[in-house]
């Protein structure tokens, strides 16, 4: 399995790590708390030790779940979670609504030493090894932030320091008030956004990029057919990324690359995991998973090591298909 270091904090963790927005059912059509809890210990068992979750995910559900799932196995785990989606104040700036409550960006001091206690109880640790800002705050200073998560540190409750859904301003902001380890970006094949600005900073300081919505949000594990439908509250249901046209764009990359995946014997996701991880300046790919299945499938993905040929192959089947996605 794949092994990196966050940023310059001396904690390692796998390449593929399991992200848990999806089990906390929020956005995705509700949650199974048995095949979750499953599918985070078959992730564990399956050589994945970096688990992403955050208060946000189902209001307390997704860290619920975790805390259930790691009970007894906290020593494997690198253990991710967030700060600043509140709803226990109205402070900073109205974001949306969940379960009927309104849901501040809020990153004041007294907030985050709130949070970080909260999601300590709902998670069974004491200490969390990375806790992010989630979403900014532009109502709270940078300086204020990063002090009170670098009190956190100071005290032994959080390990690393990290930071979310960024502007370049925000990332240099973080840069200048102190140590950041990571930050924790939306980057896939076909979102690549920070390639032109935020990443290289990243580089530049030594900060590591961990990638959420490594497959899209599933479109780019080649499963999606033309027949697949979303119901409920999926995210998924009226996303323009999932028009058929980009379906079919999407099943054009697959067989395209389909020589590569038999080469290595992996499936398409794998090989999509494995390009995202060896993309210049991507430390760690976080990838959704539901049930044991896909945990397994995810990290084996780990494993992979592509050729600069495969890489080139790759980028060239993404360059003839994916240039003008919807969405």
């Amino acid at each position: 399995m794949l092994t990196r270091e966050i940023g310059n904090s001396g904690v390692k963790a796998s390449g593929v790590g399991l992200g848990t927005w999806a089990i906390g059912g929020w956005m995705w059509g509700g949650t199974n708390e048995e095949d979750s809890v499953a599918a985070i210990q078959a992730s564990l068992d399956a050589g994945i030790t970096l688990v992403d979750t955050a208060p946000a995910y189902g209001m307390g559900r997704s860290e619920e779940i975790v805390g259930k799932a790691l009970k007894g196995r906290r020593d494997e785990v690198v253990l991710v979670s967030k700060c600043g989606l509140v709803w226990h104040t109205q402070k900073g700036n109205y974001f949306f609504d969940q379960q009927d409550k309104p849901v501040h960006r809020y990153l004041g001091k007294d907030s985050i030493i709130y949070e970080v206690e909260q999601s300590l109880k709902r998670l069974g640790t004491d200490y969390l090894d990375v806790f992010i800002t989630h979403w900014q705050d532009p109502t709270t200073p940078v300086d204020e932030t990063l002090e009170a998560m670098l009190a956190l540190k100071s005290q032994g409750k959080i390990r690393a320091t990290g930071a979310s859904n960024l502007s370049v301003e925000d990332l240099n902001a973080y840069i200048a008030a102190g140590q950041l380890d990571c930050i924790q970006e939306q980057y896939s094949m076909v979102h690549r956004t920070i390639e032109a600005e935020i990443m290289p900073i990243c580089v530049l300081n030594g900060i590591s990029v961990l990638s959420y919505s490594s497959l899209a949000l599933g479109l780019l594990t080649g499963k999606i057919g033309p027949d697949r439908t979303f119901e409920g509250d999926d995210l998924r249901k009226d996303n323009p990324l999932f028009s058929m046209v980009n379906r079919q764009k999407i099943a054009a990359v697959m067989d395209e690359i389909a020589p590569i995946c038999a080469a290595h014997n992996a499936t398409s996701a794998q090989i999509i995991i494995a390009w995202t991880l060896q993309q210049p300046g991507i430390t760690f790919s976080l990838c959704g998973a539901r049930n044991p299945a896909q945990a397994i499938e995810n990290a084996n993905a780990g494993r992979i090591r592509l050729s600069q040929d495969d890489i080139a192959q790759i980028n060239s089947a993404a360059v003839n298909h994916l240039t003008n996605l919807d969405g």
